[in-house]
């Protein structure tokens, strides 16, 4: 890890909580994903990189006032990188990848490293992973188990035929595998007369 790239990490740190569904935890396994995927894609990794440390710098924001947080996010991280006079050319495609990774944003991710982090970003929801995370924020929202299993059917079933790349459609079969085996024994366990 280069100088500039701890000195992102340390921005965004400051800006984000330490653990939760979209904690700075996340943006460090969404970021080494990208690197994996990024690298066996043969994506720009001085585009990419910085869009997966920004991608979520703005969600506390979002639940404060409710202003999206890949639009802030994107906003943050052009301020950011000017002031430290990251190549010029290099944030257009960060900016575009950050606004474009949300699942429910509706903006095409129109290039490869858009589609990079979108696919990590969603691999972070899928799996192990992904299951801990539904029923973190579950909980940060004050909801409960049928409402956790209500999002894998909204979403997180539906992630696996939204991946971009190939490398992400290898690491998604496994982890939806897994994903529905958890909502089997899920639904098994809470049904009723068990």
């Amino acid at each position: 890890m280069n100088n500039q790239t701890a000195a992102m990490l340390d921005h965004v740190r400051a800006a984000l909580p330490a653990s939760g569904a979209h904690g700075f935890d996340h943006t460090l396994r969404v970021a080494r994903l990208c690197e994996e995927i990024g690298a066996r894609e043969g994506a720009e990794m001085a585009v990419l990189v910085p869009a997966a440390i920004f991608h979520d710098i703005a969600r506390p924001i979002e639940e404060e006032t409710g202003v999206p947080h890949e639009e802030e996010g994107a906003r943050m991280a052009t301020a950011y990188l000017e002031s430290v006079r990251y190549p010029a050319e290099c944030i257009a495609g960060i900016v575009h990848a950050i606004r474009a990774h949300r699942y429910s944003s509706g903006i095409d991710p129109a290039t490869l490293e858009a589609r990079v982090l979108s696919d990590a970003d969603n691999l972070d929801a899928m799996g192990a992973v992904g299951i801990a995370r539904t029923f973190m924020q579950a909980g940060e929202q004050g909801r409960g188990i049928a409402d956790a299993a209500g999002h894998f059917h909204e979403k997180l079933l539906n992630l696996k035929d939204r991946m971009y790349t190939e490398s992400a459609r290898e690491l998604a079969g496994e982890r939806h595998a897994l994903l529905l085996a958890f909502l089997t024994a899920l639904e098994d366990e809470c049904a009723p007369g068990r």
